[in-house]
């Protein structure tokens, strides 16, 4: 199974287009603060697709998933009913963020990493519990400026951030997972083989 599938990013363009729909649904309903949210995720989201050699494809797909979620739970009140679906949400977004962002951010070491396994999953991980913690405090900070009810009672912060723990866990798998393919010679129709030929592979 490749991470660099076509269909991965046609995937994403379709869930682009369902994005803008519940962006326009959100405006439409007069949610605002909804509505810029989501358009925050589709501006990443395009960002994220058509940087085609710096991600997986996959990584793209899943960013979009994600933001769907998101916009399921704005738009149509699924944050607001009964049931695990915020918490799933809260998981699966720092999930697809934390695979999407740390590939990014640690590009130009990804071939040191490839044989430091356990240091790979560590600063993975750490990562992406970093990456919920600020939202969190985003959230905490929107709660104050707008007046309004962001976040719940701290039992609720406190279960965010183990479910945004799972996630960052099951991210840094995932991502050493893909690392094995991307950073192999020749992989990933040539972006595997520029990576591991690059000057900073060549100082390192």
């Amino acid at each position: 199974m490749t991470t660099n599938w076509r269909g991965y990013r046609v995937a994403a363009w379709v869930g682009q287009a369902l994005l803008t729909i519940a962006v326009i649904a959100a405006v439409s309903q007069g949610k605002w603060q909804n509505a810029l949210a989501l358009g925050l995720f589709l501006a990443a989201s395009v960002v994220f697709v058509v940087m085609q050699d710096r991600l997986p494809t996959l990584f793209d797909f899943l960013f979009v998933f994600a933001a769907l979620l998101n916009a399921g739970g704005w738009v149509w009140g699924l944050f607001y009913q009964q049931g695990p679906y915020d918490e799933i949400v809260h998981a699966f977004t720092i999930f697809a963020v934390t695979l999407a962002l740390s590939f990014l951010a640690y590009s130009s070491m990804l071939t040191i990493f490839r044989d430091r396994k356990l240091l790979y999953l560590l600063t993975i991980t750490s990562f992406g519990i970093a990456i919920g913690a600020l939202w969190e405090i985003t959230e905490w900070t929107a709660g104050i400026v707008l007046s309004s009810k962001v976040i719940g009672s701290v039992d609720d912060t406190i279960i965010d951030l183990i479910m945004d723990s799972f996630g960052s866990v099951v991210a840094a798998l995932t991502s050493l997972w893909a690392l094995q393919e991307w950073t192999r010679p020749g992989a990933a129709g040539g972006k595997g083989a520029s990576i591991v030929n690059s000057p900073i592979d060549d100082r390192a």
